[in-house]
């Protein structure tokens, strides 16, 4: 059973939320704390010039209330929404809140992932926790 468990969540039509959810209720232990954490990537700065001035923080509200209806379904939890690069910002979290799990969802590895890596790969060869990759 694990106390103080992190769960990246990605808003992506091609991710199944629920699975890292009930596995966190599975392996959490009865006080465990739970944080839900959704990273907005930075946009380079061709694109922000293109949107309103406002778009990033009304996004990240968006954001905080879909992650807070998802925290409902959960004791303990909380969410949070930050902004950054998704793989540096997970495990900068984790090490920072002394995370002794990360449940995180991954995609079907493409060939962009083979030459880049995706966030899951990253967070996988650089916890210093224990971390858990649900398909």
């Amino acid at each position: 059973m694990y106390n103080n468990i992190l769960v990246p969540i990605a808003f992506d039509a091609e991710r199944n939320i629920s699975v890292p959810l009930e596995l966190a209720k599975i392996l959490a232990a009865p006080d465990a704390k739970v944080t839900l954490l959704h990273v907005v990537e930075q946009f380079p700065a061709y694109v922000h010039i293109h949107l309103p001035d406002d778009y990033l923080e009304k996004k990240i509200r968006e954001l905080q209330t879909e992650i807070e209806e998802l925290c409902a379904t959960l004791e303990n939890a909380k969410g949070l929404v930050i902004a950054g690069h998704a793989g540096r910002t997970i495990l900068n979290w984790a090490d920072k809140n002394k995370t002794d799990l990360i449940i995180l969802s991954s995609h079907r590895p493409g060939m962009q992932d083979l030459l880049l890596g995706s966030t899951a790969s990253q967070v996988v060869r650089h916890a210093a926790c224990s971390v858990h990759v649900v398909r």
